[in-house]
């Protein structure tokens, strides 16, 4: 079979003719009637085709989404800004950066300043063509103080941006930043048309390769496609239609019955059944999803640092990798750098399960026997109230009494996450340390749900992460993101037991690429545009 899989491969690539495909399919035993349909499907699939209408079953959304991208929180406003606009920079099907609606671009003064020549042949759906302005009013968006955005973080180096030409802009940082093509990236840092120095989110109008059509928040929306999108090869299908399905049963059944073409966070327990459908493919990318319980450290008892660290290593982490994850990703050591980051720092000691340790450090916090909630539901991740269930098994050996409190998945992100002091979270990662760590780990980060802000300890992260940033010696950034992982896996209030694959059911009618682009689900929530019908 891996022969015949290579020879499909080769076929895809367009390097044989069709008698030495025939020829070397008949050493394979395969019949030549056989080979040749074979080899037509090869080709076919992987050619790209107009038409259908494409529809995605996600297992986000909230009856509290918005199309302003300052208030962006979940995987399904997220798939959305990727469908009907467009980012500076984007990361492609093999997770390389490239230009998006940059035409090119420069930096000087140690990567203090970054010069962006915008693309001139790009127009909104409306008709109105991208300058400068767009690109201003769209970052801008998200600065300043009174900001209340997420991406506020991520932004704040920004000292100064301006047009210096009707299609170039000139940013200018605090400090030098080689990651700042990358933060563009950014799913709340989507451009969007401006009218007198403010962006127009109200109306839904992008540049991108579909339209929207009808937003339901929390339910669905559709688009039809962008008939002048300037990406000639991308955007096949006429319609697309993203669902919430935040049921994993109802997300489950839809593909398997048809109703959808794809699905995002199949359950690990689940991968098998999913297997046997005939009209299914599983699609698996290994990226920087992982799965969190964020200790809130301005809330009691998770202000001391003794009880903290006993909850740590009260948690068997290789049981949640076994039974939540069913081997469908790896251990976490309390910080979010994966080992697909470039900085992840493989010297840093594996954190394991030690009941004896937890209880010394619970003893010491003058804690033994403290009963603590635990809010939790499927919609942080497939397995959720699982693992906080094995959580409290776990952590009763240690004598840490966890109250398992199941929430309702609807408003789940609104309600309960980042203002329950323990909570279950996902966090689908960033592909470099600063932009992971500017996002939910700074003092000043909107997200930051540990509220892990003062104290030696953050003092020092926050220090080292701003002298990282513009550090442009490899050698002496890796020494500091190291150390910076080090101290968020001792204070820090990030439970971070598992990094986990993503894992997606899709219909065999669907081509794609083939490697897709593991920074987010759904090859980047990009699938809408990447892909098409066979």
């Amino acid at each position: 079979m891996t022969d015949i899989k290579a020879l499909e491969q080769v076929a895809k690539n367009g390097s044989l003719d069709r008698r030495e495909f025939v020829k070397r399919a008949g050493a394979l035993g395969l019949a030549a009637p056989f080979a040749t349909s074979f080899l037509s499907q090869s080709v076919h699939a992987a050619s790209p085709k107009k038409g259908g209408k494409f529809i995605v079953g996600m297992a986000h959304g909230s009856t509290t989404d918005t199309l302003d991208p300052a208030t962006h929180e979940n995987g399904f406003s997220q798939n959305m800004v990727y469908t009907y606009a467009n980012h500076l920079f984007e990361i492609d099907s093999s997770g390389q950066l490239i230009p998006e609606l940059v035409e090119s671009f420069d930096n000087a003064d140690g990567a203090t300043k970054w010069i962006f020549k915008i693309r001139k042949d790009v127009t909104f759906h409306n008709g109105k063509a991208l300058t400068a302005d767009d690109v201003i009013a769209s970052i801008n968006h998200h600065r300043g103080e009174d900001s209340k955005s997420a991406a506020k973080g991520i932004v704040e180096d920004i000292v100064d941006i301006k047009k210096t030409g009707s299609h170039e802009v000139t940013a200018t940082l605090k400090a030098g930043n080689a990651d700042f093509p990358t933060i563009m990236t950014d799913y709340h840092l989507v451009i969007l048309p401006s009218k007198d120095g403010k962006i127009d989110w109200q109306s839904g109008i992008g540049t991108g390769g579909y339209i929207i059509d009808k937003l339901e928040p929390g339910v669905r929306v559709t688009y039809k496609r962008n008939p002048n999108y300037f990406k000639s090869d991308r955007a096949h299908f006429d319609e697309v239609e993203v669902i919430a399905l935040i049921d994993t049963t109802a997300r489950q059944n839809a593909i398997m019955n048809g109703e959808v073409h794809a699905i995002n966070r199949v359950d690990p327990k689940t991968v098998h059944l999913l297997q046997r459908v005939p009209t299914l493919d599983i699609l698996e990318t290994t990226g920087t999803l992982h799965y969190t319980f964020p200790m809130r450290v301005d809330a009691k008892p998770f202000d001391n640092y003794d009880l903290r660290m006993a909850v740590k290593l009260s948690v068997d982490r290789e049981e949640l990798v076994k039974k939540v994850l069913l081997g469908h990703g790896a251990l976490g050591n309390d910080h979010p750098i994966s080992t697909a980051n470039p900085y992840h720092n493989g010297d840093l000691a594996q954190r394991s399960y030690d009941p004896e340790k937890a209880r010394f450090h619970l003893k010491k916090a003058g804690m033994e026997g403290v009963k603590i909630d635990l809010s939790t539901s499927d919609a942080a991740f497939a397995g959720a109230v699982d693992a906080a269930l094995l959580i409290k098994d776990s952590a009763a050996k240690s004598g840490i009494n966890v109250n398992v409190i199941r929430e309702p998945k609807d408003g789940y992100w609104s309600n309960v996450w980042n203002k329950k002091a323990w909570s279950a979270c996902y966090w689908g990662g960033r592909p470099t340390e600063d932009w992971m760590f500017k996002s939910a780990y700074i003092a000043g980060s909107k997200w930051n749900d540990t509220a892990w802000r003062t104290g030696p300890a953050a003092d020092r992260f926050n220090s080292i992460v701003e002298q990282a940033r513009s550090e442009t010696d490899t050698t002496k950034r890796r020494t500091m993101y190291y150390e910076a992982q080090t101290i968020i896996n001792d204070d820090g209030g990030a439970l971070i037991p598992m990094f986990a694959n993503h894992i997606h059911g899709v219909s065999k009618k669907v081509g794609h690429e083939d490697k897709v682009a593991g920074n987010w689900e759904l090859d980047g929530n990009k699938s809408s545009e990447r892909w098409w019908f066979v």
